[in-house]
């Protein structure tokens, strides 16, 4: 999931990897909610408080968001400078490092939760968790083409309802079908990575709510397990080869282009 780039992506590869990201984004904007009152993942609204705080002239909110946004830009330069720099050294491994440093992290910041006392355990949270957002979601867009976020759910509610619309009008204006087929794909695509990002949520909560600082852990050990097989790569290999499933997603891929 977080070796294959380009053409030997498809929309199996493409879910799998949405959906297991999106479900962890989740549950850490819930959990980070929970924690210090702030959607790790959430810019839009983060930078809409920016606004009214500012109307209302509370300073302290003002620059909280402002931190919020600032720590999730700088995750997404992160991320953009190892995968450039990976490229260039031809690691196909390097999305997978950046996931498994998005884990080490998120590791770190439940260790955070569980020792430190409350006043400087909410800000190294709030900050820390959208700084992990931001590299998540840039290094899905980059290794999917864009076509996949995992943080950014008002995008792909946006396509979904696009696609949605497309698929409806099939029904009164016939179009090719490969361009429907392409609908469907795109429309099942999305819809699984909203539902995973609210399934996560709603787990979020609720663990979060029993377990507190052990569910980061076990949030970072399950991403640490999803990017381990690719983080392993050695260096200059090629992509592993696609299993006769992807393949066979592939080529119907390649059909509807």
């Amino acid at each position: 999931m977080l070796v294959h780039e380009g053409a030997e992506r498809n929309a199996i590869i493409d879910r799998r990897l949405g959906c297991s990201l999106a479900a962890i984004a989740g549950a850490v904007n819930a959990a980070g909610f929970l924690a210090v009152g702030y959607y790790s993942a959430n810019m839009t609204g983060n930078v809409s408080s920016l606004a009214t705080g500012l109307h209302a002239g509370h300073i302290g909110a003002v620059l909280s968001c402002c931190g919020l946004v600032l720590a999730f830009v700088a995750g997404g330069v992160l991320s953009a400078l190892m995968v450039n720099a990976g490229r260039r050294r031809r690691l196909p491994s390097i999305y997978a490092r950046s996931i498994l440093l998005e884990a080490s992290l998120l590791g770190v910041l439940g260790l955070t939760d569980m020792l430190l006392s409350a006043q400087p355990r909410g800000p190294m949270l709030a900050y820390g968790l959208s700084f992990l957002m931001g590299l998540q979601n840039a290094t899905v867009t980059r290794i999917s083409g864009a076509r996949v976020r995992t943080t950014h759910m008002t995008g792909m509610l946006t396509d979904v309802g696009l696609e949605l619309a497309d698929w409806m009008d099939s029904f009164f204006h016939p179009v090719e079908p490969a361009q429907l087929a392409r609908t469907r794909e795109r429309l099942g695509l999305h819809a699984a990575i909203v539902v995973s990002f609210t399934t996560g949520g709603i787990t979020g909560v609720f663990l979060y709510g029993w377990w507190s600082a052990l569910f980061l852990l076990l949030l970072a050990a399950g991403l640490a397990c999803l990017s381990l097989p690719g983080a392993v790569a050695p260096t200059g290999a090629a992509p592993p080869a696609v299993t006769a499933m992807e393949r066979t997603g592939n080529q119907q891929a390649g059909r509807c282009s």
